[in-house]
């Protein structure tokens, strides 16, 4: 369990990149409302609590198909937990920036990859298998094929207006997921 600081100092952070990946880990401390000190202890470098803000959105992430799976037909949660991907993309522009640098540095190695692709093909994977089952995409989908096909999304410029073309790049893709 983590202590209300930790997840303050996190929830700011993701609040914060979102809009600038070059956000000072002061300013995040000051939104968290903790001292610098506080922040540093838990967090020795900008790399580590980058790190934990990118594990923590995509937990977030692939809670939310379980969640979908539970309130919606499976073919509308697929849709809608796509649309949320979309929306994840663009709105996390300024972590994605600073990820970059992070996995640019001798902290990142491949298990960062394994550790955070894995559970977003793996809740793609349950949305995938459930809306198979419902009959509202084809057999066989493979979730790594279609989170390449989806790669597109992290592509849009978050300054356009994406969410007409995330729309129009994730209908695409479904036109093809359908069931024939």
């Amino acid at each position: 369990m983590l202590c209300s600081c930790v997840v303050a100092i996190v929830e700011a952070a993701a609040q914060a990149l979102a809009n600038d990946g070059q956000v000072s880990l002061n300013a995040i401390a000051k939104l968290a409302g903790v001292g610098n000190a506080t922040l540093y202890r838990h967090f020795p470098n900008r790399e580590t609590l980058i790190l934990e803000v990118y594990r923590r959105e995509l937990r977030l992430l692939g809670e939310a198909a379980d969640d979908l799976l539970r309130g919606y037909e499976a073919g509308e949660a697929l849709e809608r937990w796509v649309a949320g991907l979309a929306r994840y993309a663009m709105t996390k522009h300024g972590l994605t920036e600073a990820l970059r640098a992070v996995t640019a540095s001798e902290i990142s190695d491949d298990s960062l990859f394994v550790e955070t692709y894995q559970p977003i093909v793996a809740a793609l994977g349950r949305l995938l298998s459930a809306a198979e089952a419902a009959g509202a995409v084809r057999a066989g989908l493979n979730p790594d094929d279609v989170i390449l096909a989806l790669a597109g999304l992290w592509e849009i410029d978050p300054r356009t207006d994406w969410e007409a073309r995330a729309s129009t790049l994730y209908s695409l893709v479904f036109m093809g997921l359908m069931a024939r």
